[in-house]
């Protein structure tokens, strides 16, 4: 039940992150505010990312 927590907590961080991004690259003007919400949005990826790597890969709990 855990790993299943965990799971959505990543795929939480993934959606965000494509959310930010769009936010980012298609809603801001401002540049300084731009190259913020992409740095945050790309740490969102890459966390979300690991997560649900680790989860794959680590397989099914009994």
């Amino acid at each position: 039940m855990q790993k299943m927590w965990i799971s959505i907590i990543g795929m939480i961080l993934l959606a965000l992150a494509m959310f930010v991004i769009y936010v980012s690259r298609y809603k801001l003007e401002n540049k300084i505010l731009k190259v913020l919400t992409s740095i945050i949005a790309w740490i969102m990826m890459i966390t979300g990312g690991i997560i649900v790597m680790l989860i794959v890969l680590t397989g099914p709990t009994n």
